[in-house]
């Protein structure tokens, strides 16, 4: 089996794997976020640990830099996670572990993971959607993950506000864009709970709301990137009856236009196959690419 090392850096927890794919893992374990030095020290003794390794795959929350020659490439930038500002990724586990190092964005992580493995394999265009405490996406497209200035950022498309709903979003830097409209503290901030503990008419209002907003989303991504599947994955995604709900919206949203069969059935829009295994097993797919050269 070769080992590979995996890491899905969140914003809240560390998660860490050995391996070279689903059921060829020989070590796992996770630890929350707390401080950049200590969190990636404990990243480091993991490996230490239960190496030797291969190559590491990093997919991180972000934005990241990763614009290969720029002079912080590897690094978190402008995040909003507290202390987490300006930190090198990359460079300092390289260095503690010897290895080459992947590095690209834990939702990027996640679509290369269900790409190789999950619900988007075979594909060479697709797009992996996660909604839950934040709203992001990878674009998948000639089998490539897309890259420019910076990675896509989806969770801060616009979406049209619906019908009524005077909410003004979450979003710290747009207020009411898909993330601030539709994430999991959106969804608290309406009703004052979680979505896991609502229900009844409250649920039933939250889903038809998400709905809709996802389906804006949805649209957007049609439109800009053609894809053939959308794989819909994270927290909120698990709510009841939200998967229909999306599809039958984004029917509404679409039109008609383009007119293509594929958007009207059920196999467009789809859940995650790894669930929240996505991640880490996308950053192994980073570490062989990164082995690879």
């Amino acid at each position: 089996m070769r080992r590979l090392g995996a890491l899905e850096a969140g914003g809240t927890k560390f998660v860490c794997m050995v391996g070279s794919g689903p059921g060829e893992i020989s070590a796992a374990g996770r630890f929350p976020t707390t401080t950049p030095d200590a969190t990636l020290g404990k990243v480091s003794a993991f490996f230490r640990e239960h190496g030797p390794i291969e190559a590491l795959g990093v997919a991180s929350f972000g934005p990241v830099e990763l614009r290969d020659g720029h002079p912080d490439h590897g690094h978190i930038t402008s995040t909003p996670k507290p202390g987490w500002q300006g930190v090198d990724m990359v460079g300092p586990l390289r260095e503690a572990l010897g290895v080459p190092v992947g590095f690209d964005t834990d939702v990027a992580g996640a679509a290369l993971g269900e790409g190789r493995w999950g619900a988007a394999a075979g594909l060479a265009d697709f797009v992996y959607l996660t909604v839950g405490t934040g709203i992001g996406g990878g674009v998948v497209a000639g089998g490539r993950l897309v890259h420019g200035l910076v990675h896509p950022e989806i969770g801060h498309l616009s979406v049209p506000r619906q019908t009524g709903d005077d909410f003004p979003g979450v979003c710290p830097y747009h207020g009411d864009c898909f993330e601030g409209m539709a994430n999991g503290p959106a969804i608290a901030a309406r009703w004052g709970r979680p979505a896991e503990q609502l229900e009844g008419a409250d649920q039933e209002r939250a889903v038809e709301l998400e709905a809709a907003y996802v389906a804006a989303g949805i649209r957007n991504l049609v439109y800009a990137v053609a894809p053939q599947l959308v794989v819909l994955g994270g927290g909120v995604s698990g709510l009841p009856g939200l998967l229909p709900a999306v599809r039958a919206a984004l029917r509404d949203a679409l039109a008609g236009y383009p007119g293509l069969s594929e958007h009207d059935g059920d196999a467009f829009v789809v859940a995650s196959k790894l669930r929240g295994e996505a991640g880490a097993y996308g950053a192994l797919v980073l570490a062989e690419q990164a082995l690879a050269g």
